[in-house]
């Protein structure tokens, strides 16, 4: 870094009493209290943006601005103060913090920052009494619109001439939020373009999105609602609360309970019903996309269609591709998501497509909202503080209506909002406090519940509803009247004031009253869990005593749901939800289920050493108590982990675990420890190519599943293992009825389907079978299994239909799709067969090219890429003319397969080394070799193949040589 100047704020914390502390514990123990103390502050400094330059003894010296600054670098700096001075308590010492702001050199060979910012910085801390915060005169300049100080008398400090100016931190608020209700101004541009794209979606009858983008109380809302209010057409709303981690549908469902139709394609229907919570349909993250859209698109073909879905900042990742999936695929009506955000949304996701961004208003724009009979001096400060946010007009005006034109203007926002809430009446504080507890949105039953010896609940409400704090709304339980705040603001602001106990304790009855009162909630188990967890945590903060009934009531809750959003495909909703379940287990036990199934999400996020370790530290915390069989569990899920990763031996090592497991398990009858068992050894048995056995495991597994209210979703699964082992064609067939029969007809089932049609010679039907999947799964935005039906299953047909043209075509868009998502395991089987299409057509590089990429990407134990490698390799060496080494390879794919099941992928070794053996001119053993492979397609009933190896062996007896 370059010497420089710059403005930075400097934070110094620092122990007080650490002699007398060293005098009363134990040398040992002290070392750990002040390691835990300096961790702590630690992470707080660098979670603020911060950066600690060096510990001084027991002090902490922390920069803010330093290597990048900040607009709000004096803001961090003080949030930074206070949360170290919360955490104290919680660490068992007592500190003091001083905070200063000013100019220093930065960049020097001795020092981070140097100046005398610095060493007021450290006096300030110096003279702070212990537990508490103070702050310099430069400091509360940035950051005196955001929080709550007292002065101190004067400080004289060392090396000062005079005394210097220094202030009490009490506490630091939060941001302010627009409300609405004041007269719509300027934003003409703004509203022209929110009608521009609703003309081209009518016009164009499909989806258009536009985002309006702004901080909070800048509009955003304000602007919507005077563009809707203009239109003809079914506005339905959704809003991402937040809190509530894992509530990822909430606003979809709130549109669906708005619009009340349903989309006709029944597994779309079911897939809403499950959403609603009004029907038991499995489902994923892509089906939930895919059925919400055509639910819109049916709405839109009766009436166009508005979505407006507000918040959105705090939509989790899933819900966000929904929108999109929905905005660039829907083409059946006029419909337009209006979604308002603020900037973090881009922070977050700086792709997101951003049609408005909201400016202040100007100074003309400002002076229409403020009333003329106010006078010219209050109008004027007015316009001045405001900054053009028509949020501060707003609140600003309805403090000086409140006090009949006598108020003193706040400089900020929130202070304008603690005033406010400050000349309630102690009944009317008392309503929105409670409120605040259930949310942004509360109801009046919750309010009465919490405040059982308040008879006025019902009046009191109405009297904030006059006063503008909140607005009745749509209730979301039944049979009850539903309230919002005028802005979420308002709602922290009430919140904050309550003691932490005081909240801990109506957390959890609110939690009561949603358990008696909100069965119909489709994510019941997350709200609940939000609010037990929530109890709990405030709890644990204060250091009160634990609670066993509390901890056990939150893990159960944030389990279901972190398991339900597990079950859809919701993986990043599942690891927060489980997470925070398993905060909730006591050290000493461990909770199989819920733990399992925390690893599970997390591998099948993406996250793999994440998930492996997750399991290792399972199992090495059960082998501490003794405990074998849950030991063998945590290490045979690890196991497929590992094994993924293709560590040497991996395979053989799960397999000596599951030796052992299995008899053990099967003596405890424990269902949960028999389904991972044998999940686990379906895996082995795929990887190993043996798929009858595989089969025999997972079926094992499906029943010991369903046993624990769990059903294990591997009809897909169980489809391959027949296509793949020595079941015969026709019996799969009869499967595949048999299975549609009873469950939901999926994709991979169809695809299934076509590999059996297209076995038999219906070569056209399976094409367009598998066409139609593909169809779906574009439709559906399931981009990885779109990948794998192009690249492996369309591949296959198309090579069955002797057209490797448009099979290098299928997978090459399949490899470009599998890279992109960063796929690899399917990505290598899909090189396979890839290669085998670019041999076909006598692209000799480019299929050796292909295998080498199934040797790069692929298991060194998965013996369908072991055997296609070589397989290709060997014919390219013969067409090169190195026979030897082709025959090698060749011989090598038919020992591998005659280890395996696998009918189909054993005589296509067989088919691969008699063309190799043509080629070197020894067509009796080639006859041999095809003979063996005739006798492997008539086994398995692959009538297509079976025909072709009949022509070569005849044309190979006629010496007519391919």
């Amino acid at each position: 870094m370059r010497e420089q100047r710059k403005t930075v704020s400097v934070l110094f914390c620092d122990v007080t009493g650490s002699t007398a502390l060293g005098e009363s514990i134990d040398p040992e123990a002290l070392r750990g209290l002040l390691a835990r103390y300096f961790d702590r502050m630690r992470a707080i400094v660098e979670h603020h943006g911060g950066i600690v330059e060096k510990f001084i003894g027991d002090a902490i010296m922390a920069v803010f601005g330093v290597p990048v600054a900040h607009d709000d670098d004096a803001l961090r700096a003080v949030r930074a103060a206070q949360d170290m001075r919360d955490a104290l308590p919680e660490i068992g010492v007592q500190a003091r913090i001083g905070v200063n702001t000013g100019e220093v050199v930065t960049g020097t060979a001795e020092r981070l920052v140097t100046g005398d910012a610095v060493n007021v910085a450290a006096r300030m801390e110096q003279a702070a009494p212990p537990g508490e915060v103070l702050l310099g005169d430069p400091t509360l300049v940035l950051v005196r619109e955001v929080v709550e100080v007292e002065p101190v008398h004067p400080l004289a400090l060392k090396g000062k001439a005079n005394r210097v100016p220094a202030h009490r931190l009490l506490r630091v608020r939060e941001s302010p939020e627009r409300p609405h209700g004041m007269q719509f101004v300027g934003r003409a541009g703004e509203l022209a373009t929110l009608h521009t794209a609703w003309d081209l979606a009518r016009r164009e009858g499909r989806c258009e999105l536009v985002t309006v983008i702004g901080d909070a109380g800048i509009g955003k809302s304000r602007l919507a609602a005077e563009f809707l209010a203009q239109l003809d057409a079914t506005i339905a709303r959704g809003r991402c609360p937040p809190y509530g981690e894992g509530i990822t549908y909430w606003p979809v469902v709130e549109v669906l309970q708005q619009l009340t139709v349903l989309p006709e394609d029944g597994t779309a229907a079911a897939s809403i019903r499950s959403l609603l919570g009004r029907g038991e349909a499995t489902t994923s993250a892509e089906e939930i996309a895919w059925a919400f859209r055509k639910t819109v698109e049916r709405a839109a073909a009766d009436r166009p269609l508005i979505l407006v879905f507000d918040d959105l900042q705090w939509g989790e990742e899933t819900f966000l591709d929904l929108i999109e999936h929905v905005a660039l695929l829907s083409n059946r009506g006029p419909i337009l998501a209006l979604c308002m955000a603020r900037p973090q949304l881009t922070e977050r996701r700086p792709t997101w497509p951003v049609t408005v961004r909201l400016d202040p208003l100007d100074d003309q724009e400002v002076t229409e909202l403020i009333p003329e009979d106010l006078g010219t001096e209050l109008r004027e400060t007015i316009l001045r503080t405001s900054g053009g946010n028509p949020l501060f007009v707003e609140e600003i005006l309805a403090m000086v209506d409140e006090n009949d034109g006598d108020v003193a203007v706040p400089p900020t926002l929130h202070a304008a909002l603690d005033a406010r809430l400050d000349q309630l009446g102690a009944g009317e504080r008392t309503v929105l406090e409670l409120g605040s507890i259930e949310g942004e949105v509360f109801h009046r039953g919750a309010v009465h519940r919490l405040a059982p010896d308040e008879t006025r609940v019902t009046p009191l409400l109405a009297s904030l509803v006059r006063r503008g704090l909140i607005g009745a709304c749509p209730p979301q339980l039944p049979d009850e009247d539903g309230f919002r705040f005028r802005h979420l603001l308002i709602r922290d602001a009430a919140y904050e004031a309550l003691p932490k106990a005081t909240r801990a304790e109506l957390h959890r009855r609110l939690a009561s009253w949603l358990e008696e009162t909100g069965s119909g909630l489709p994510e019941l188990d997350e709200i609940v869990g939000f609010h037990l967890g929530e109890a709990r945590r405030y709890r644990l903060e204060l250091g009160m005593p634990p609670d066993d009934e509390l901890s056990a009531a939150t893990r159960r809750r944030l389990t279901a749901a972190g398991r339900r959003a597990y079950l859809r495909g919701d993986h990043a909703a599942a690891i927060g939800l489980l997470e925070r379940a398993s905060a909730c287990v006591p050290t000493d036990e461990i909770d199989l289920l819920l733990e399992t199934t925390l690893c599970e999400a997390e591998f099948e996020a993406g996250r793999s050493i994440d998930a492996g370790r997750r399991a290792d530290a399972i199992a090495e915390r059960a082998a501490a108590a003794g405990d074998r069989r849950v030991e063998l569990c945590a290490r045979i899920v690890g196991g497929r982990f590992h094994i993924s990763a293709d560590p040497e031996g991996a395979t053989d090592e799960l397999t000596a675990m599951l030796e052992e497991a299995l008899p053990l398990f099967e003596a405890s009858a424990d269902d949960f420890l028999l389904y991972v068992a044998y999940y686990a050894l379906g895996w082995v048995e795929a990887m190993r190519g043996r798929f009858d056995a595989m089969v025999e495991a997972l079926e094992q597994a499906t029943v010991h599943a369903r046993a624990i209210g769990s059903p294990l979703h591997v009809m897909g699964w169980l489809a391959d293992g027949r296509l793949n082992g020595t079941t015969p064609i026709q019996e799969i067939l009869v499967w595949l009825d048999e299975t549609e029969a009873v469950e939901p007809s999926s994709p991979l089932l169809r695809k299934a389907r076509a590999q059996a049609l297209a076995r038999l010679g219906r070569l056209d039907e399976a094409r367009d079978l598998v066409a139609s999947v593909r169809a779906e799964l574009v439709d559906r935005g399931a981009d990885l299994y779109l990948g794998t039906v192009t690249g492996i299953d369309g591949v296959q047909i198309e090579l069955l239909r002797n057209d490797p043209i448009a099979a290098v075509e299928l997978g090459e868009d399949a490899s470009e799709l599998l890279d992109r998502i960063g796929e690899h395991a399917f990505r290598s089987t899909a090189a396979g067969y890839l290669a085998q299409a670019y041999y076909a057509l006598g692209r000799l590089s480019d299929a050796e090219a292909s295998a080498r990429q199934v040797v790069e990407l692929g298991a060194s134990d998965d013996m369908t890429n072991q055997m296609l490698w070589r397989q290709v390799e060997a014919k390219v060496f013969a067409r090169r003319g190195d026979h030897d080494e082709a025959i090698r390879l060749a011989r090598e794919a038919v020992a591998l397969g005659d280890r395996t099941d696998m009918l189909d992928d054993r005589a296509s070794a067989r088919l691969d080394l008699a063309e190799v053996l043509g080629l070197a001119g020894r067509p009796d053993e080639a006859a041999t070799a095809l003979e063996e492979a005739l006798a492997l397609y008539e086994r398995k009933g692959n009538v297509v193949m079976a025909g072709r190896v009949r022509d070569r062996l005849a044309m190979l007896r006629h010496r007519d040589l391919p």
